[in-house]
């Protein structure tokens, strides 16, 4: 029986040795290709050689093929320099890209809201009296009172807005509406936060900073954002605001419509502090705001808009200079006075500091059947 360093059919026949036992001297093809010195011939070692052995070039590194076929020399060393192109390509773009003077502007940023607001001086003493009277017989008669003259009108589908989409934008303008011009809290200087938060965000900061330091920059005045007075000076007289007016809109971009809201808002107010019932030193004060809202698909679920533009006509009160922190209403039997507007100097830079003021027609005021006692 064979031992285990025997062969499995045992000892090979023939003389011991044989051409097994110069096996592991044997050099192969591979190893003679491989070999950097090679022997001249027979024939080349009769020439004229110095050495008997000539120096053979390496071969070329073995070729590896990839996908399709393609064949691909020193691998790592071509793959790492194509990751340095496409870093350096990258890098490139995103500098160009940031210093660019040609960006375009970033899409969603809420706008500053500009704005105007006009005082309306009267010719003469206001008319005081009843309420009712007053409404009876002015340019107001007909109006609706509050909320309900508020009204939306037929929405259609517009661009990318649905026609509930364009509803809840307008029911959005007509809540700002309300909330600016006939809260009773927000009218007496209390609270300005059912406007504040139907505003979009990026506005918020021109709304605060605007009341913390009113501005006649056409950008910070309080009353362009809201109908307010002095509670200190006046009080309303009627709760029952009469209010006329129409909304408008339309999609200016893909997905953005812009609403404008104009709407005469007629209060019945008297001097703070009066006791007297029945009112019969009231007087009709008109404000007639002109908005231009702008709404996004994005600020249909929160509820919110962003105001691009504010004209406020509101009297009869004085011309004044002053930054508008609130409406100055000239009440029953007052007078404007007579002096004229500050001058103004075109020479002088940034903002002028003098109001714009107009005249209120006679036709605007009320004629009551009896004079205020």
């Amino acid at each position: 029986m064979a031992g285990r360093g025997d062969p499995p059919e045992g000892e090979p026949e023939g003389p011991p040795g044989g051409d097994d036992e110069y096996r592991s001297v044997v050099f192969d093809e591979s190893f003679i290709r491989a070999a950097r010195l090679q022997e001249y011939s027979a024939k080349e070692r009769m020439g004229d050689h110095a050495h008997a052995v000539r120096r053979v070039p390496p071969p070329p590194p073995p070729h590896r093929r990839g996908r399709r076929g393609r064949v691909f020399r020193n691998g790592p060393r071509q793959f790492l320099m194509l990751v340095l192109v496409i870093v350096l390509a990258f890098g490139t773009a995103v500098y160009l890209g940031v210093r660019s003077p040609y960006r375009p502007p970033v899409v969603g940023g809420a706008a500053q809201a500009r704005m105007s607001v006009i005082p309306l001086a009267p010719q003469g003493p206001v008319p005081g009296g009843a309420p009712e009277d007053l409404f009876a017989h002015s340019p107001a008669a007909q109006f609706r009172v509050g909320a309900a003259g508020i009204t939306l009108p037929a929405a259609h589908g517009a661009g990318d807005f649905s026609e509930s989409q364009v509803t809840a934008a307008l029911t959005t303008v007509k809540d700002y509406l309300v909330a600016s011009s006939l809260d009773p809290d927000v009218l007496a200087g209390r609270t300005v936060r059912p406007v504040r938060v139907l505003l979009d965000p990026g506005q918020q900061t021109q709304f605060d900073s605007g009341f913390a330091a009113p501005a006649d920059d056409g950008r910070h005045a309080p009353v362009g954002w809201l109908v307010r007075f002095d509670p200190g000076k006046v009080a309303q007289a009627d709760s029952q605001v009469r209010v006329h007016g129409t909304l408008r809109y339309e999609e200016t971009a893909p997905g953005t419509l812009e609403v404008t809201a104009d709407h005469l808002f007629v209060y019945a107010l008297r001097p703070a502090g009066a006791r007297g019932l029945p009112v019969r030193d009231a007087s009709l004060f008109t404000v007639r705001r002109e908005l231009r809202f702008r709404i996004d698909l994005a600020d249909l679920p929160k509820h919110s808009l962003e105001l691009l533009s504010s004209e406020t006509r509101a009297g009869p009160q004085d011309c004044s200079a002053e930054p508008p922190g609130t409406l100055r209403p000239l009440l029953e039997g007052q007078r404007a006075k007579p002096d004229d507007p500050a001058g103004t100097d075109p020479y002088t830079t940034g903002p002028s500091g003098t109001g714009l003021c107009g005249t209120l027609s006679r036709a605007a005021e009320p004629t009551p059947t009896a004079p205020a006692r």
